[in-house]
């Protein structure tokens, strides 16, 4: 899983989160739009987190914080930085636990009175990969892989690992239910993210990325 670590990768993500929330217009409305710009601050606060060390920006940091602070509380999200890929999509507004070991990868869409948390050791959480849709009130938690384009249930309880790619899971605990996965789910969003990204992907290219293990 990658992390923001120059200004291009900050680009690439503001505008694939963008892309994944279906926004065709240039920022977000005075009035609405609020879990688009929650996404724009988490971006901003990555960037700043991980690429500013002078002392201005580490000040203007402090600010970028209390604003992700307050529009979290507002959502209901509890959502640490980097965890999530680009191509992030938050559905609804509404509760959203996620622990900060949780990495997941691009394009992922995300509902409300969701958790995705750790063992009791707080630090095996989690790895879940690329075109995941997680459906309302998700419980996921342990050390654990969720495999690319997986969709899983409303109100599943997943605490296993699933390493087979393009399945649907769910149930309590999940477990395989069919084949679909996210296509008819995510596929418009994939493709969004294929199709329209692969300009700013190369400029990402140049910069190389962190990779968190």
């Amino acid at each position: 899983m990658f992390i923001i670590k120059s200004k291009a990768d900050y680009d690439f993500y503001v505008k694939a989160d963008k892309l994944a929330c279906g926004k065709n217009y240039r920022k977000p409305k005075l009035v609405g739009d609020d879990i688009w710009k929650f996404q724009r601050i988490l971006r901003k606060a990555e960037y700043y987190t991980n690429c500013k060390k002078s002392l201005i920006s580490k000040l203007y940091l402090k600010y970028i914080q209390y604003r992700y602070h307050k529009i979290s509380i507002c959502l209901g999200f509890t959502i640490p930085l980097n965890v999530f890929g680009p191509g992030l999509c938050i559905a609804h507004r509404g509760t959203i636990v996620i622990n900060k070991n949780v990495r997941v990868g691009e394009n992922c869409r995300i509902h409300a009175c969701t958790n995705i948390g750790s063992n009791r050791d707080e630090t095996s959480a989690p790895q879940i990969g690329n075109n995941v849709y997680i459906g309302p009130g998700a419980k996921i938690f342990g050390n654990i892989t969720i495999a690319d384009d997986i969709a899983i249930g409303a109100n599943s309880v997943v605490n296993k690992s699933f390493y087979e790619k393009g399945i649907s899971i769910a149930g309590v605990p999940a477990k395989k239910i069919n084949n679909k996965g996210t296509n008819g789910i995510l596929l418009s969003n994939k493709e969004s993210f294929n199709s329209n990204n692969s300009k700013i992907a190369t400029k990402m290219e140049q910069s190389p990325l962190i990779v968190l293990k």
